[in-house]
């Protein structure tokens, strides 16, 4: 067994690079996340890297040949802190597997997509361009916003479509 060591990719490429890898026999680890996106006015579950453009590979130095690993589709190269590649702390990358979703077979956040108390941005609907702050889900595809108009907090169920997060 050998240490693991980071691969920088190209953009969106790490998907190829962990397939070219692989097909030349490198052990590789591409750690996944599946989570809501808000994509063309409604929210979608997609699965992305947990870390774009990078991936893991297990090497043992002056046993295995690294050279092929700069040079192969979808890899910018290994990272390296001058002229040694750098080597991931031990645990790290079985400690990300082991978060994994068994189920899913990648990384599932944790918890709702919005708290009580967020604040949100309405996109679509009568109120669209309003803000709100988010109270709580309501059933299937559906939240609680309060609203504040005519000097109130006004209650409003929405699908959940129709809103995104606001940047802090």
């Amino acid at each position: 067994m050998g240490n693991w060591f980071a691969v920088f990719t190209k953009p969106r490429k790490e998907a190829v690079a962990r397939e070219n890898l692989e097909r030349q026999g490198f052990t590789v680890y591409l750690p996944m996340l599946r989570q809501p996106r808000h994509r063309r006015g409604r929210w979608v579950e997609v699965v992305e890297p947990l870390f774009p453009r990078y991936l893991f590979v297990e090497l043992r130095l002056g046993v295995h040949d690294i050279s092929p690993i700069r040079s192969t589709l979808g890899v910018s190269g290994l990272v390296r802190f001058g002229p040694e590649p750098a080597v991931v702390p031990r645990g790290f990358v079985e400690s990300l597997r082991a978060a994994e979703d068994q189920a899913v077979g990648c990384h599932v956040p944790s918890g709702e997509l919005f708290k009580r108390g967020d604040r949100v941005t309405i996109v679509a609907g009568p109120f669209a361009g309003t803000q709100a702050i988010f109270d709580e889900p309501s059933g299937e595809g559906r939240v609680i916003l309060l609203l504040d108009f005519l000097g109130r907090a006004n209650r409003v169920r929405l699908a959940t479509d129709q809103i995104v997060g606001v940047a802090a």
